[in-house]
């Protein structure tokens, strides 16, 4: 029969001495570290991103005089600096100024 005796008063908690041993748990050590530093940047570029995206102004009212043709209704609208352009589901672009004239009107082919 063969007995072992273990020293308990022997810390194996010693990182350093662990390390020696186990080169591979520095590179591991390393490793976790890194990546957890990778997702935490990470989390903060999403979280930046909203809150860039989100904190934009709302667009701009269309004024009430803007008055599309009998029987079209608006597919598209575009603000531009001093135009606004409303393409319609029955194919006309139409451009009015920032008052709400109508200044020009296209029909598509």
């Amino acid at each position: 029969m063969v007995t072992t005796r273990f020293d308990m008063t022997k810390d194996d908690n010693d990182w350093k001495e662990t390390a020696k041993a186990v080169p591979e748990l520095r590179f591991l050590k390393t490793l976790v570290t890194a990546l957890s530093l990778v997702m935490g940047l990470g989390m903060v570029a999403i979280v930046v991103l909203l809150w860039m995206r989100l904190g934009q102004p709302v667009l701009p009212e269309l004024p009430e005089n803007i008055t599309l043709p009998e029987g079209a209704g608006a597919d598209a609208v575009t603000f531009a600096r001093d135009w606004i352009v409303v393409v319609t589901d029955t194919g006309e672009v139409l451009l009015y100024d920032r008052n709400g004239v109508l200044r020009d009107q296209v029909q598509s082919r």
